[in-house]
């Protein structure tokens, strides 16, 4: 019995278990249904719920005008769209009751002026407004508005597929004039290689034979010839002016609005604006955000459970690993917003793998939107507000050039119009940086490009602005040398610019643009050592290009030696600093093993090139006076290179003036001989420091100027003179270079 009752116990445990957990149940589900009806009763109590209501059941003919119902719902459809934004809903609603034309076509503008989404678009509601465009009743100004709003939130919408299903429809309007440059933008932000069709391509050759070769046209074709050359045999310029202008005026702040007020992130890169302060620009920007969209799919991301694998489509803000990306590298999908790429390691990688053009051609065009939105259209004089977003931008956009180790067509286009309106202080490090990044410039549009705008800074600038462009232009030309020693083919004949452009340029138009260059740096520094009194840190920065320059011939494998002017040589051999002397000395004697190279290739081999003889004059000019100068304690004497006037250097006053530029009484070395001679002759009351120059002390000097790290001095008189005798006795041999 005792056992009957054990075993009879837990089932009464369970059932009433089971019946608390009913009960729990029942009570739950009461609370649900409650909260339920509440939340329906408020909506339904909800002006904002009632006025979208009214909207999507208006009937069509109504009356708009004198119509206070319709006014009272399209207030309140504005304010809440101007202070939170529309959700998905709503922006399907009114983009239906717009397009549709139920009430005329007097307030379809005004609705589409207030489409501001709080989070997305739907992609449904976009493909049903392409739809009503086919009815023929839609103004073309409002057709004009609605493409440019789509173009506005092109990002934010939670789709493509079906747009791009859609893409031969939407090609047709290309024939509709003042539609073109609008619909030739969506096309090309939804071009994907099969969308290219020969029939595309001729009615586009044909619209371009009536309307000239319009940007719009110009940039479609482009991204057409990416994915399909062979369909598109026309030769496209290769610096193109902007195809695609910016149509978001309209929307642009009271998106900004929205999201600053909701602290979320509008995937959109008309929020990437950036201000300049001035109290008299009527186009002061107010919305400072310069910070890159995130890393999001073009295309709405599946559920969870879907595995990586199982997609034939990939996208990339899915990958976490580099082997994911080897793995899926021919099936990745780019995110909706080529800006986003600038952040991520990854998408860097897949860029630099992969070579895809149509990825570099829509990453060009973010960057070129963004750069000219927020530096260019906008005043030129003011100090930027955000110039720290500012700042973070152009460093990302710096690491992202050195990581693929090219710059961008876009930032180029950028620098020439803005270095126009630069002031040579806002954010100088970095666009000096991005400035050093361009490709080489062919010699026809060099100097209205880059010299005069740069001559124009360089003028009117501080020391610190000089000395940062001869670095910036020192890092130019390095890379340009580089480039050519990398990528020159072997015939030494053609020259092509990068894997991303189309301009070929033959070695002498290489060669040509170098001298430009090295010659416009020549007169910057031969007039800005005048300006700044020779200042050593200016100085320095000048014998850094040069120390580049001398050796271009065998580090870099260019036919050219050029030699710097007199304005940079004689100022360097006269400096009060023995660095400068010493790193002149070592340029010269980099300038002479070049020169001999160079000669002795000539002779051996047939080669098309040689070195002028107004170099080689060049040449041994400086090294006669500075041999004369430094060793032979000959200077201003007749013979010597360098000549004054008698009675000038009488009235100076100068005792022995020949001999105040050698290597005992130059400026530079004078601090040396007097410390030598106190070690030479410690009890001597007298200093004569001539006495340096008998023949054993001589060369104890001289190994106790090489003993400082003087190694160009020491390269110069090793290379250059004869050491048969003393110094000053006028028997040193200098060997200069074989004059042609």
């Amino acid at each position: 019995m005792a056992t009957t009752l054990n075993l009879s116990r837990p089932p009464d445990l369970d059932s009433l278990s089971t019946s608390d957990q009913s009960v729990s149940s029942r009570s739950s589900n009461r609370s649900l249904r409650v909260a339920e009806k509440e939340r329906r009763k408020n909506e339904a109590e909800d002006p904002f719920v009632l006025a979208l209501k009214y909207f999507s059941d208006v009937e069509a003919g109504t009356p708009c005008i004198g119509n206070d119902e319709v006014e009272r719902n399209l207030v309140l459809v504005e304010r809440v769209a101007y202070s939170k934004g529309l959700p998905p809903e709503a922006i399907s609603i009114m983009l239906e009751f717009a397009m549709s034309l139920r009430m005329g076509s007097s307030p379809c503008v005004r609705v589409l002026k207030c489409l501001i989404p709080a989070t997305v678009v739907p992609q449904e509601a976009v493909v049903r407004a392409v739809v009503w465009l086919c009815v023929g009743k839609i103004p073309i100004t409002t057709q004009v508005l609605f493409i440019k709003w789509v173009l506005t939130i092109f990002d934010m919408i939670d789709a493509k597929d079906q747009l791009r299903a859609i893409y031969g429809f939407l090609f047709s309007f290309v024939t509709e004039e003042n539609l073109c440059p609008f619909v030739c933008h969506l096309l090309y932000l939804l071009t994907r290689k099969e969308s290219v069709r020969l029939f595309r391509v001729r009615k586009l050759l044909d619209l371009q034979s009536k309307l000239g070769k319009q940007p719009f046209l110009l940039h479609l074709l482009s991204l057409y010839k990416v994915f399909c050359p062979e369909l598109v045999t026309l030769s496209l310029p290769s610096r193109m002016r902007a195809g695609f202008r910016n149509h978001n005026a309209p929307w642009k702040s009271a998106l900004i609005a929205v999201q600053k007020r909701s602290n979320s992130q509008v995937a959109s890169g008309i929020s990437l604006t950036f201000g300049m302060k001035d109290k008299t620009n009527p186009r002061k920007r107010k919305h400072c955000h310069l910070e890159l969209p995130a890393l999001s799919s073009a295309v709405q991301i599946q559920a969870q459970t879907d595995t990586i694998s199982s997609r034939k489509v990939v996208p990339l803000v899915q990958l976490d690993s580099f082997s994911q990306l080897l793995e899926n590298l021919h099936h990745i999908e780019l995110p909706a917003q080529m800006g986003s790429l600038l952040g991520s390691s990854l998408a860097l990688q897949y860029l630099d793998c992969v070579q895809d053009e149509s990825a570099f051609l829509r990453l060009n065009f973010w960057l070129g939107h963004a750069l000219h939105e927020e530096f260019l259209f906008c005043s030129d004089g003011g100090v930027s507000q955000n110039s720290e977003e500012a700042l973070q931008f152009l460093d990302r956009l710096l690491s992202t050039q050195h990581f693929l180790q090219e710059g961008f067509s876009s930032t180029e286009a950028f620098l020439y119009k803005f270095l126009n309106v630069w002031d040579g202080s806002f954010l100088r490090p970095q666009i000096l940086s991005l400035l050093s990044n361009i490709p080489v410039v062919p010699s026809s549009c060099i100097r209205r490009l880059l010299f005069e705008p740069l001559m124009q800074l360089f003028f009117t600038s501080t020391l610190f602005f000089k000395c940062g462009l001869i670095e910036c232009l020192n890092s130019m030309l390095l890379k340009w040398l580089t480039w050519h020693s990398v990528y020159a083919l072997e015939d030494g004949l053609d020259i092509s610019l990068n894997s991303h452009t189309s301009i070929n340029m033959t070695l002498s138009g290489f060669k040509d643009s170098l001298m430009e260059l090295v010659h416009f740096v020549g007169r910057l520094a031969s007039v800005g050592l005048q300006l700044e009194g020779c200042h050593s840190l200016l100085l320095s920065f000048i014998l850094d290009f040069y120390e580049t320059v001398c050796d271009m011939f065998l580090k870099y494998g260019l036919p050219l030696v050029v030699m710097p002017p007199v304005g940079v040589f004689y100022p360097a051999l006269f400096a009060t600093d023995p660095v400068s002397v010493d790193r002149l000395a070592h340029i010269m004697y980099r300038y002479k093993v070049n020169l001999t190279s160079a000669k002795s290739q000539e002779k051996l081999t047939e080669q098309a090139f040689h070195i002028s003889r107004q170099t080689y004059r060049e040449f041994n000019h400086y090294l006669v006076v500075m041999v004369n100068c430094l060793w032979n304690s000959k200077m201003f004497q007749p013979g010597t290179g360098m000549e004054l006037g008698e009675e000038l250097l009488v009235e100076s006053k100068v005792p022995q003036y020949w001999t105040s530029f050698d290597f005992i009484h130059h400026p530079a070395f004078l601090s040396y001989a007097v410390d030598f001679h106190h070690k030479c002759w410690p009890g001597s009351r007298g200093m004569d420091l001539n006495s340096i120059k008998h023949s054993k002390p001589w060369g104890w000097y001289l190994e106790y100027l090489f003993a400082q790290g003087f190694d160009g001095l020491k390269q110069f008189v090793q290379s250059n003179i004869s050491r048969r005798s003393t110094a000053g006795d006028g028997q040193g041999d200098s060997l200069p270079a074989d004059q042609r």
